[in-house]
Order: C-alpha cells, then structure tokens, then sequence
C-alpha cells in the first residue's frame, strides 16, 4: 500500500433553520456514518472550488463558492484501511435548497438535522472537527 497523504474537503451546509446538511455513506470507507457533502480536492481547485464541486456531484445543489468560508482543518487517520487524509473543513450558510442523491452508490440519504442533534455514527473528520468546533459559533 502506498503510504500517502490526501487532502479532503467537507462543506458544512447550514439552512436558514440551523439546521446541518449530512449524509448516510455507503461507500466501504465510512460505511454506515454521517457525513457532508465533500470528497477529494483536484490539482487545480481552491478550496471553495473544490467543496462546491464535490456537493453539486453528491447533492445536485448549486453552491456559490464565494459564500464558502474556511471554518477549519482536520488531520485524519484511518488505521482500518490505512488511509490518511487533511481535510479541509468549510461552511455555506442559508442554503435552501433541496439535496437529491446524485451518487447512489456513496449516499443513501441526504437528511437536514438540527445541530444540536446529530447523529452518533459520524465519520471520522466530522467527529475530529466537532471535536475542536461548535457548530452553533459557524452559523
């Protein structure tokens, strides 16, 4: 196995109810856990560029990236697949749109929940940001 670092991206979708924007992965890595829309930055992108991409992709919903503010980076290591990402956590507030699952292979469910009630299955980088970030002081 090639043992190298990768940058990620997750978008923090805040609607105008406070509410977070997460979704169930389906994927083996993370399989069964909450999570973001985001993925894997491309050579190239900016970090706005890059989460408003991946969440068009998952999502379908049209992100301006110039509304996407740096809220803070994580350093994640996954020792049952050996994967190592730094991913990069960013935030959108009053998005109102309606997610749709564009990737049905990754995402079982897009679902809006109040942020004061998460579920418990998060993936790995959400539960190291939450770790360090209140969700309430990024709205």
């Amino acid at each position: 196995m090639e043992k190298i670092v990768k940058v990620g991206v997750g978008l923090y979708i805040f609607n105008s109810h406070h509410e977070l924007l997460l979704g169930l992965r389906k994927s083996k890595h993370g399989r069964g856990t909450w999570c973001p829309p985001g993925g894997h930055v491309e050579y190239g992108e900016n970090n706005a560029q890059a989460a408003v991409r991946e969440t068009f992709e998952e999502t379908g919903m049209k992100i301006n990236p110039e509304n996407v503010k740096i809220a803070g980076v994580t350093n994640d290591f996954f020792p049952e697949s050996g994967k190592h990402y730094i991913t990069l956590n960013l935030t959108v507030c009053g998005c109102e749109q309606t997610p749709r699952i564009m990737e049905p292979e990754k995402c079982a469910e897009w679902r809006w929940f109040n942020i004061n009630e998460l579920p418990e299955e998060l993936f790995l980088p959400v539960k190291n940001f939450l770790a360090e970030h209140k969700l309430s002081k990024l709205l």
